[in-house]
């Protein structure tokens, strides 16, 4: 199994360890401390030894930070986890805040006494974030000041950093040389006049240099830095550990490999302008380039968006790992629906039997996060993780939430969907109905060129808010090539303003959650390409989606009279397609399930 159901935390040792850290905050004449939910790199998983979050407080989610004072403690967490932190903290201890609405800096002001001195690791914090926070506090007498970390001083016990190999790439899977890629970027930086580039994302690196690890498990990366320069040049900075002839030999003489520990020493020799990316470097970074007199330039990460934009070999080897996890996922749908209206099943062997599902493709690497599989009011914690002690027994007559994903040498999967286990509710029929609504709609988008995800988000919402209901996530993330599940810049979300752009590939899985009762999620993944040419349209270049992800939505939660003709003619179409291109895939079984689940409504 990849994923584990042992609970990693416990709300029992937040005050204790919470205690021990003040006592460090007075030894070192500091009124606070933030722990973010964050390593040296910005990404979002982190490896067992960078959970300083989770290890103080008890919360396990994605995002989030905590600051402690010496008279209090706060948890800062997003929709996705209002549910979750207060099951996983003491709150005795921490008290949730709803963050973004209340920033770092504005709860400081409100909370720490004028004066305050509240430290930070500038290894774990964004120049953007940190500088947010700075210009809050101008006129508060707070001030930020860096520091070693001080969760590391009272955890004893801290794991060991991974040390797991960085392997080549096969470039039939990333259908571009890091040569050509290294040139590419090379002229980009030229381009907008930058000498040199600092990258701290490990996927960003993994891109760029065609290579891949398993330092972070679910995302096949290996921890590194690296630089590169205006020539095309890089240097590696990674745990010798990790590096074997192999490696070398693939990277060439135009990659330099270094040990970590050579990293400042480099800062310090490249020539400026150097571009920074204030929102996923680190504050280190930036203070070790201002104190070598090295010029500055913000921007953003020029690997990001090359990285989003896929080629047609990334897409024609995503488009395959889709088909066969499909399939996979069709298996695991019959297994469930001959299991009849009240399975004897618990959530854990749910997950279980989905990853031996897709075990039995012979090409999964990896799961692509730990599966959310939620029953009942378990389904409405949107990002909920089941262990040994929350797990739950399918209940008859109500909903099951699996949303789960394959990490395959060709592609990265990213699926959903909520299953009626027996007869569901009405109540939540209709919720599902809005959802799919949302869902068609967006899948249907065809929008001009220079659109972004911010402008598009309310096409999956606009049902759900004619009926008063909406949900508290991001209907769409970046997804990538046997790379993260969740990447970037690319979203669908009120909060996104870069383009979309063809090859960028994006999740649709608007949602409706009713705390203590159900939660239902919907969700393919969709490429953006060029839209067909349309009679008697103008000559603007228009975009829309292509669907990745072929599985049946469950037509016993749809309450057909609530589709349009429109909406009717896509669904119907869509699963013209799943039976199409996966019953070749699916054994007899299987197949007549699929075909009846496929009927058109």
């Amino acid at each position: 199994m990849f994923q584990s159901f042992e609970a990693t935390t416990s709300p029992e040792t937040g005050g204790p360890r919470l205690a021990r850290l003040r006592d460090v905050l007075k030894d070192r004449a500091l009124d606070g401390f933030i722990i973010p939910r964050a390593d040296a790199h910005q990404g979002e998983y982190v490896a067992e030894a960078d959970m300083r979050l989770a290890w103080l407080t008890g919360f396990t989610g994605s995002a989030g930070f905590c600051v402690a004072l010496q008279d209090r403690a706060a948890v800062f967490i997003d929709g996705r986890y209002r549910l979750a932190v207060r099951e996983q903290v003491d709150l005795d201890h921490f008290t949730p805040v709803d963050w973004p609405k209340t920033k770092l800096g504005d709860w400081l002001v409100a909370n720490a006494p004028k004066g305050s001195v509240i430290g930070f690791d500038p290894w774990l914090h964004t120049k953007g974030e940190i500088d947010a926070a700075k210009a809050r506090l101008e006129s508060s007498g707070i001030t930020l000041r860096p520091c070693d970390n001080l969760v590391d001083v009272i955890w004893q016990d801290r794991p060991a950093p991974p040390k797991d190999l960085m392997v080549p790439y096969d470039l039939a899977l990333s259908g571009e040389t890091s040569a050509d890629k290294r040139g590419r970027m090379a002229e980009t930086l030229r381009q907008s006049a930058h000498k040199a580039t600092v990258l701290t994302q490990p996927d960003s690196i993994a891109w760029l240099l065609n290579t891949r690890g398993s330092d972070l498990g679910h995302t096949p990366v290996a921890l590194a830095f690296a630089t590169l320069d205006d020539t095309g040049h890089a240097e590696l900075f990674i745990d010798p550990a990790k590096v074997d002839d192999t490696l070398r030999a693939h990277l060439g003489n135009d990659v330099t490999i270094s040990d970590p520990a050579e990293l400042g020493a480099a800062i310090d020799r490249l020539d400026g302008p150097v571009l920074v990316d204030k929102s996923t470097a680190p504050v280190w970074l930036d203070t070790r380039l201002q104190k070598a007199g090295t010029p500055v330039a913000y921007g953003d990460d020029p690997i990001l968006l090359a990285k989003a934009c896929k080629n047609e070999v990334e897409l024609s080897g995503t488009t395959e790992a889709h088909l066969r996890d499909g399939a996979a996922i069709c298996n695991f749908l019959a297994w469930i629906d001959s299991l009849g209206p009240a399975p004897k099943l618990t959530e854990i062997d749910v997950v279980k039997k989905l990853e031996a599902f897709r075990a039995e493709t012979g090409k999964l690497r990896h799961i692509s996060f730990d599966t959310i599989c939620g029953t009942g009011s378990n389904g409405a914690i949107m990002h909920y993780r089941v262990t040994e002690q929350s797990n739950r027994q399918i209940e008859a007559d109500n909903l099951l939430l699996v949303d789960s994903g394959g990490q395959y040498l060709d592609g990265t999967t990213d699926i959903t969907r909520t299953l009626a286990i027996g007869t569901p509710p009405p109540e939540a029929i209709r919720a599902f109905t809005l959802v799919l609504k949302g869902m068609i709609t967006l899948s249907m988008a065809r929008f001009p060129k220079g659109v972004s995800g911010r402008d598009i988000d309310a096409l999956a919402r606009n049902a759900l808010w004619q009926a008063g209901l909406d949900f508290d996530h991001g209907t769409g993330h970046g997804v990538g090539v046997y790379l993260s599940v969740h990447e970037g810049p690319q979203r669908i979300s009120r909060a996104s303003e870069v383009a979309l752009q063809e090859g960028m590939i994006l999740s649709n899985e608007p949602g409706y959650y009713k705390p203590g009762a159900f939660g239902i999620r919907i969700e393919n993944l969709i490429v953006v390409q060029k839209a067909p040419p349309l009679e008697g349209a103008d000559d603007r270049e228009m975009l829309n989606f292509r669907t990745l992800t072929f599985a049946p939505i469950d037509r016993k939660m749809i309450d057909v009279d609530l589709l349009s003709a429109a909406e009717r003619h896509w669904l119907n179409s869509y699963h013209g397609e799943v039976l199409d291109k996966l019953a070749p895939r699916c054994d007899p079984a299987t197949l007549n399930w699929l075909e009846q689940a496929c009927a058109e409504v």
